[in-house]
């Protein structure tokens, strides 16, 4: 059983009253009927340290690690899913940077991300390959003194807000291995030549926005080269590997948000002259969310704790991902059921933590990918 220590209660503590004081139902509602990034919420969150907390001190974060992102994910999603989710995605793929680009970047980029300056977005998939990042058409090519990028991203979170982009591109095409040809280079939102186009509405987290990346001919420093030449790939997973518990963590908060408004309304609920949680069948399947939620939260913060203590594992980050986004899917869905007609109005709020479950299932990994990575790392290769 994992025992949070004094600081992380107190992280815990503070994300709570946060939340409690700065998520208001009727705003948030209408942030993502508009579309509409939660800016002044971003930057107090930002303020009170809860964006970057796991940067080194010199970059304006705490010097803690994943674990304690994990708390804020959690609580944040916890008091609702779609604000926690945009929040605690506003610095997402800025940890290409942190784990592997030069002090330069660092300096430049991370204080402002920490300090609610600036929001970052990750440009890795293209619309001819999807999920598939062995197969990258965005080209880099070395003109000088700087790189020419020309190709389309898709889906890439935070889009049409990001001051600047990781992009996965293609440095050397006549590489044996294709996976060998990719780099990282970091590119500003403003760079001459690089366009971008909402995707338009999704079925949740509507407050957080998702776009197209069209580059013709953008020109970037050598310098903006996120760690080495011909790793963009192999960088790109690692960094997954970290995110997914990020994931997982937004995806135990979804769960316990949609939960604790069941449990509620089934005690206060009446049928036949008592409350309907009173009767077994509601009661067993309020202990069926919970078994849900508590096997996923262990699985998290394992992952986070390995991941902490130096552990890279992919397998066991997968694996967890995968299985708190599950049980976010079936708890949100069986929390709508039991409010019955409730469940499925805006009102009460539930059913947008059963849609933001659901987006949380297919990025950073679908199911084959996870499951491919499960099984790769288990079985080995064969011959």
């Amino acid at each position: 059983m994992f025992e949070f220590d004094k600081s992380q209660k107190q992280i815990q503590k503070a994300v709570k009253a946060f939340a409690k004081g700065e998520f208001d139902k009727e705003q948030i509602q209408d942030f993502e009927k508009n579309r509409e990034y939660p800016i002044q919420t971003w930057k107090k969150a930002a303020e009170l340290g809860f964006i970057g907390i796991h940067f080194p001190e010199k970059f304006s974060g705490a010097n803690l690690g994943i674990f304690e992102n994990v708390i804020i994910a959690e609580e944040l999603c916890r008091k609702d899913s779609s604000m926690g989710i945009t929040i605690t995605m506003a610095g997402y793929a800025s940890e290409c940077i942190l784990r592997f680009g030069s002090d330069e970047l660092k300096n430049k980029y991370l204080p402002k991300i920490a300090e609610g300056e600036s929001l970052s977005g990750g440009a890795f998939i293209e619309p001819d390959s999807n999920s598939d990042l062995s197969r990258i058409s965005t080209t880099a090519v070395k003109k000088g003194d700087s790189f020419v990028i020309n190709g389309k991203k898709t889906f890439v979170l935070n889009g049409g807000s990001a001051d600047f982009f990781i992009v996965l591109c293609q440095t050397d095409p006549n590489a044996s291995i294709p996976t060998n040809g990719t780099s990282l280079i970091l590119v500003d939102t403003e760079t001459e030549g690089l366009s971008t186009a909402d995707q338009g509405t999704k079925l949740g987290t509507n407050m957080m926005s998702m776009s197209d990346l069209q580059f013709d001919n953008v020109k970037v420093p050598l310098t903006n080269l996120i760690g080495e030449e011909g790793k963009g790939y192999d960088n790109v997973q690692k960094f997954f590997t970290e995110s997914r518990i990020l994931y997982a963590a937004q995806a135990i908060g979804t769960a316990q948000g949609a939960y604790e408004r069941a449990l509620d309304y089934i005690k206060g609920r009446e049928q036949f002259s008592r409350p309907i949680a009173a009767f077994q069948s509601v009661r067993h399947k309020i202990a069926d969310m919970c078994i849900k939620i508590e096997s996923a939260k262990l699985l998290t913060y394992e992952s986070a704790q390995r991941f902490d203590n130096g552990k890279l594992d992919p397998k066991f980050s997968a694996l967890t991902k995968m299985a708190a986004t599950n049980a976010a899917m079936e708890v949100t869905n069986e929390a709508v059921q039991l409010l019955g007609g409730y469940g499925y109005m805006t009102e009460y709020e539930i059913e947008h933590f059963y849609r933001d479950a659901k987006v949380l299932q297919i990025r950073e990994g679908n199911f084959t990918v996870l499951k491919d990575i499960i099984a790769n790392t288990t079985i080995g290769k064969l011959k």
